[in-house]
């Protein structure tokens, strides 16, 4: 019994922080982020000492819910960039950014939003962005991306895609899907197409 004691804490730990991440995942889906710790850890069914002892701060647990999204996103941008066509490696990352942002809301606004003490988190963010400056430079130069495009467009286009509110998840992405080709074909570039009124910062809001 003692011998096999501290096995079973290890596991009952590692059960009520899956438990704890899978709620998060559910809860920030459906709510954004402004959910309270203490909320999670009552839909967990764990106190509050249990949740802080896993994630100390909020923003550990946001970014840790978060992983597999963010490399998600990496991978649509790497896969663009691997595309021979860059208007179509473009097209098609966008379309995959869309489609994953909308799956998840919650992801959208951790995304856009500052976590100083997530260094991994920013640098994994950072690493996707300026993937996908570099793809947009190849889709400008290839004369398929019109050249007033800026990256914090790209911030525009998930939180338009974030504002999408539909009453099944089939619906919403179908919304998505539509959003992402009405955008796309506004980022294409056109002889004719007048300049955009002028790019806006965007800036990453920070969590409390």
């Amino acid at each position: 019994m003692t011998n096999r004691l501290p096995h079973s804490l290890r596991s009952d730990a590692r059960d009520n922080r899956e438990r704890i991440l899978a709620v998060a995942r559910t809860t920030f889906a459906e709510q954004g982020l402004d959910v309270a710790m203490r909320e999670i850890a009552r839909r967990a069914e764990v106190g509050p000492a249990t949740l802080y002892r896993h994630f100390p701060t909020k923003e550990a647990l946001v970014t840790t819910v978060f992983t597999e999204q963010m490399a998600a996103c990496t991978s649509a941008v790497d896969e663009g960039l691997a595309d021979p066509d860059p208007w179509h490696g473009f097209c098609r990352m966008i379309e995959q950014i869309c489609d994953i942002h909308a799956r998840d809301r919650g992801f959208t606004a951790a995304f856009v939003t500052a976590f100083p003490r997530a260094t991994d988190f920013a640098a994994d963010r950072a690493r996707a962005l300026d993937k996908t400056a570099e793809l947009a430079h190849r889709a400008k130069a290839a004369g398929k991306l019109r050249p007033d495009f800026v990256l914090d467009d790209l911030i525009m286009v998930l939180m338009a895609n974030s504002g999408i509110r539909a009453t099944t998840p089939a619906t919403t992405m179908a919304t998505s899907r539509r959003l992402a080709a009405l955008l796309i074909k506004g980022m294409r570039a056109e002889p004719a197409d007048p300049p955009l009124p002028p790019a806006v910062r965007l800036p990453l809001t920070v969590v409390t």
